[in-house]
């Protein structure tokens, strides 16, 4: 059985048939309308969520199976009940458990206890159902990921974290750029070199937008991320040099933008780029429930 908690736990082949699959279950989605009948997956949410809520509600209906949401209310694990108690019970009744934490331990006790697969959908660490549907709405623009040159510009978060970690699997280049003192997590980075050494990919971290021209794609997320009750007033000198707008897509060159959202209008990219030409927000937003029906489909199935 096998868990989806980080990819770095995952290979270049893996990633790439999980892509695959993704836009075929986009492309002919009545072949997979039955494919999870008779299974239920648990979505257990302690942060709030609407695409992860709502394309994984969905994305479960449209395969067949039955979701069943708990909230932070109904589910605060290691409060009234233990992780291990939950992961136990949960594993008797369900055939997954997607789970949106504040804390990797959290996932990472469940799957001690767990008896079905356990799937990330966010922590402080890694987002990987979102680093999938960005790589999976690349792959639509680009017919080869291995010669694509992403650009990730602001905090260094638990998104960034994903993105490094999937292009240096499968071979792209990706930079990070992030202020000082908001880089990404050291280890992280290590983790993503030493996976880069083998795939051929090129891993970087800067502050500098300098180091970015030429590059393919562009992407951005809020300066303040989910939990961190800093207003964006307190950070907007920082970040505001490096805010999504069209003079940094004429400057870099870039084609493609990206953002997981919930966006901030204005801050950390503005509307004229959001909604303009090279905007693959809505795909991207779209295909997170592709991209985690792959998922679903093959830790569920084998």
């Amino acid at each position: 059985m096998q868990h989806l908690l980080s990819l770095k736990d995952y290979s270049k082949e893996q990633i790439e048939q999980i892509l695959t699959l993704a836009k075929d279950v986009k492309a002919n989605p009545a072949n997979y309308a039955d494919a999870l009948k008779g299974k239920s997956v648990v979505t257990l949410f302690e942060k709030p969520s609407l695409r992860t809520r709502v394309t994984f509600d969905i994305g479960v209906n449209k395969l067949g199976g039955h979701p069943v949401y708990l909230d932070s209310q109904n589910g605060a694990m290691g409060t009234r009940e233990t992780v291990q108690d939950f992961a136990a019970n949960l594993s008797r009744w369900c055939d997954a458990i997607v789970v949106r934490v504040y804390d990797h331990q959290t996932l990472v006790e469940m799957t001690e206890h767990a008896t079905v697969p356990v799937i990330n959908s966010l922590c402080n660490l890694y987002h990987p159902c979102q680093a999938l549907a960005d790589f999976l709405t690349i792959s639509e623009h680009f017919d080869d990921l291995s010669k694509v040159h992403l650009a990730y510009v602001g905090d260094g978060n638990n998104v960034t974290h994903s993105l490094l970690l999937c292009g240096a699997i499968l071979g792209a280049t990706v930079t990070a750029v992030s202020p000082r003192g908001h880089n990404v997590d050291a280890q992280i980075l290590k983790e993503a070199e030493a996976l880069a050494a083998v795939s051929g990919a090129t891993i970087r971290v800067t502050d500098s937008l300098d180091d970015i021209e030429g590059v393919d794609v562009i992407y951005t997320d809020t300066w303040v991320s989910m939990g961190d009750n800093t207003p964006l007033e307190q950070v907007k000198e920082i970040y505001m040099p490096y805010q999504i707008n069209q003079a940094l897509l004429d400057k870099t060159g870039a084609t493609k933008v990206l953002h997981c959202q919930p966006a901030h209008r204005e801050w950390e990219i503005t509307s004229e780029v959001m909604d303009g030409p090279a905007s693959l927000i809505l795909d991207q937003a779209e295909n997170r429930m592709h991209a985690q029906n792959a998922v679903l489909l093959t830790l569920m199935k084998g």
